[in-house]
């Protein structure tokens, strides 16, 4: 079964096409026009192992957010698609350290969207980038996925380190969701019987 997806989004703030892979190696192409946002969707990528193409256009001469959460959004819409109904897949966790930082996510793709964010920052940016974005893309990309996430920096001091640990715990917890439990035989991990 292959599990991928290729969604487009266009509105008058951004024009957004994400590809992806669920069963990659973690190989990427990302055009945002917000440098440390490739960075970041790059490192998720290769953390989760997915293949992914993002290439999104937008609004970037009035500021960053359009681009970030409408890219959260694309995002989300394509890994969920990408599940193929969630089938034998379920929970995922991870704690990343980056130096003097340590940040711990837990996911439950249950189709049943929902964000706990005890992340801050010291810094209002990161590179060019406002850290209150990070925020609005984890949000996007979990409403969109049908994904509860709960990410949460447990310490630390560098804001680079802080919002690149918390990718990379979201892309390692996904990646354990992800992987199919031949316990289940393709059947949804619920009582319900569905998710």
């Amino acid at each position: 079964m292959s599990r991928t997806a290729d969604i487009s989004r266009k509105t008058k703030e951004t024009q957004v096409r994400v590809a992806i892979d669920l069963d990659g190696t973690g190989e990427a192409q990302v055009s945002t026009g917000i440098g440390f946002y490739d960075h970041m969707l790059e490192s998720f990528a290769r953390h989760g192992g997915f293949d992914v193409t993002i290439e999104t256009k937008g609004d970037l001469h009035i500021d960053m957010h359009h681009t970030v959460e409408d890219t959260g959004i694309v995002l989300g819409q394509a890994f969920k698609e990408a599940l193929k109904g969630h089938a034998g897949v379920r929970f995922g966790s991870a704690y990343i350290p980056m130096d003097e930082t340590l940040t711990r996510c837990s996911v439950d793709l249950s189709n049943r969207p929902y964000l706990i964010w005890k992340v801050s920052f010291a810094r209002p940016r990161v590179g060019e980038m406002d850290t209150e974005l990070f925020k609005e893309f984890h949000h996007a990309f979990a409403m969109n996925a049908g994904a509860c996430v709960h990410l949460e920096t447990l310490y630390g001091e560098n804001s680079h380190h802080i919002a690149e640990s918390g990718f990379k715990a979201l892309a390692r917890a996904l990646r354990e969701a992800v992987e199919l439990d031949p316990k289940t035989h393709g059947h949804a991990p619920s009582t319900k019987g569905v998710l």
